[in-house]
């Protein structure tokens, strides 16, 4: 078998708020058009790594990151590397569906417009792909000119999926997409999530041990700011190499 291309290499990185260190030597690669799944209790980095990806952390005053990060072989937080080209390929979806209060349409030209595009039959052409995308097409075809603040939150997730999808990127980034949603909702960005990987690689942030089981090809657990475990998530889920990982996802802590 041919080996898997690696997207994301990172080496010994640190990530320091001021004085407070909240990551400690993260070690790990993220490979394309697979699911990784960040997991392990609340505080523990997470969120905070998957931000670093994106560098959305230049955005937080006193951060600073050590290491070597690699994003298709560059490194990504050197001096000359275009941040808004990086945010462009790498997207990102939050916990809260986040809709522009602006219709479903525009919600959609919003980024291609940024990037130059202005044909309203390109623009048309990627709202109904990305919407395809998601499975929201034939739900609202018909209502792209209502407001984003109208559809139900499983919707809106989709359709912030299929916002993040417009630009074309590699990368999708996820912070606990399903957190606010209901077990329906849930399942039905579950399934999104697996067949987008076959187009794209997808790193998410999960509390749920479950969805973490189901959807993911890899796994991370962190833990007091370092991944403590990462590797194939049967692997991990069936026989983790590390107690605190046993104990982590058998639900005796977290």
């Amino acid at each position: 078998m041919a080996e898997k291309e690696k997207v994301f290499e990172i080496r010994d990185m640190d990530l320091y708020y001021g004085s407070f260190q909240a990551l400690k030597k993260v070690n790990i690669d993220i490979y394309r058009h697979d699911v990784t799944a960040l997991i392990g209790p609340s505080g523990c980095g997470k969120s905070t790594f998957l931000r670093s990806l994106n560098r959305m952390n230049d955005l937080v005053e006193g951060c600073r990151i050590e290491g070597k990060l690699l994003f298709d072989g560059e490194d990504f937080y050197g001096k000359d590397y275009d941040t808004i080209a990086l945010r462009t390929k790498v997207g990102m979806v939050f916990q809260k569906p986040n809709p522009f209060p602006k219709s479903i349409y525009e919600n959609l030209a919003y980024g291609p417009r940024l990037h130059g595009v202005k044909d309203r039959k390109k623009l048309d052409e990627i709202a109904e792909r990305t919407l395809s995308q998601v499975g929201l097409w034939d739900e609202i075809k018909d209502r792209l000119g209502k407001s984003a603040l109208g559809l139900s939150g499983g919707q809106a997730q989709r359709l912030c999926i299929a916002r993040c999808l417009s630009v074309e990127p590699e990368v999708i980034l996820m912070d606990e997409p399903t957190s606010a949603l209901d077990p329906i909702a849930t399942s039905k960005i579950e399934a999104l999530i697996q067949e987008l990987s076959k187009q794209y690689t997808i790193i998410i942030v999960t509390h749920n041990m479950q969805q973490a089981g189901r959807i993911s090809d890899r796994t991370a657990f962190f833990f007091s700011g370092e991944i403590l475990e990462a590797g194939d998530t049967r692997r991990l889920f069936t026989n983790p190499e590390n107690p605190k990982t046993e104990e982590y996802i058998t639900g005796r802590f977290g």
